[in-house]
């Protein structure tokens, strides 16, 4: 007999808007709770879901023993920590957006925690639920191109998401950005470890206002010798409404493999707005009865794993790694030399 799941959501903005719904439609759930600070949105949910209780207080949520499960998708980042540890050390499964956290001592805080507890703890790298990128990771363990030589991933947002994600947080592009496509090409590439990694950051635009950079790029040299290149951008032009543009490379001994993600495939075009590109961003939206982008898997997985007690994909410490490598990124842009992984410090 399968066993439903009680889940908690805090924060309900645009990504915690759609796990909340991806809760709703799975029958593994029984009851949702939900937890939001702004009041218009949290009456919005409570009118179109069917939720237990919903509250403005997460520590409700973390408190209340009839729930064994909690996503958290608050903003700022500097929340997520305290949340995370205080579910864990309820005994919650937990599901957190990235990043792990703001320090590696968090992090390796928060492993601890789940595997004292014994409960599931996750990140949200949605990018490996992108089928493109599953196709990639396939690609590579099946050894169809041989072995890789180099990989590539160039990913660019509108400024308009660029400024939403700056403003609320000091973290690099490296660390809000290319966070996903490193998590997605070291996944690719287990069991290779990263050994050294150069990066430079610049910007003409958001440094008018703010020490944000436009972009940042890096490349790291991983234990077998290959290298994989990264760049993140957020200033792309308006008029792509959450627009994400993204191209890969790899490169075997053997062959190579191209995927255009830049979101072009659909066009809407009007009088009012314009050219529009619908289902371009990275999270996805709902489009009637499915749904378009990698998120909403991505939470119907981690509920699954739950419920039914199997693995999770993203494992924290595979976060955790991401993690250091994103600071050894930020630290070859502020020196202007190659870092060499792993850090003593």
């Amino acid at each position: 007999m399968i066993n439903q799941i009680n889940v908690g959501v805090i924060g309900t903005g645009w990504c915690g808007g759609i796990r909340a719904n991806a809760c709703a439609d799975n029958p593994l759930v029984d009851k949702l709770f939900i937890a939001e600070t702004n009041s218009n949105r949290l009456k919005e949910l409570k009118n179109s879901l069917n939720i237990e209780m919903a509250t403005e207080n997460w520590q409700e949520l973390v408190n209340n023993k009839n729930i064994d499960t909690i996503i958290i998708s608050a903003t700022p980042e500097t929340t997520h920590y305290p949340m995370a540890l205080a579910a864990l050390k309820a005994g919650k499964n937990v599901f957190l957006e990235k990043p792990i956290a703001t320090t590696l001592k968090e992090a390796e805080e928060l492993i601890d925690v789940s595997i004292k507890n014994n409960v599931k703890f996750t990140i949200g790298y949605s990018q490996r639920f992108n089928a493109k990128y599953a196709y990639v990771n396939k690609t590579l363990k099946e050894n169809l191109i041989g072995e890789p030589v180099t990989c590539l991933v160039s990913r660019h947002i509108t400024r308009e998401l660029g400024e939403k994600i700056s403003g609320r947080t000091a973290l690099s592009p490296a660390a809000m950005e290319a966070t996903h496509d490193l998590d997605f090409l070291l996944w690719c590439l287990q069991p290779r470890k990263p050994v050294k990694v150069y990066s430079q950051t610049s910007g003409k635009l958001f440094s008018k206002n703010s020490n944000t950079p436009d972009h940042q790029w890096i490349m790291v040299t991983l234990d077998d010798g290959m290298t994989i290149t990264i760049g993140a951008g957020w200033i792309l032009p308006l008029g792509y409404p959450n627009f994400s543009n993204t191209w890969i490379e790899v490169i075997g001994t053997d062959g190579s493999l191209f995927i255009d993600d830049t979101h072009k495939d659909v066009q809407l075009s009007t009088v009012k707005d314009g050219i529009r590109y619908p289902m371009s961003s990275m999270p996805g939206e709902p489009v009637n009865h499915t749904h378009a982008g990698p998120m909403h898997e991505e939470t119907m997985h981690f509920i699954n794993a739950v419920a039914l007690n199997k693995p999770v994909l993203v494992k924290p410490e595979e976060a955790k790694t991401v993690m250091e490598l994103y600071m050894a990124a930020d630290l070859s842009a502020e020196n202007g030399e190659p870092v060499l992984l792993p850090r003593n410090n």
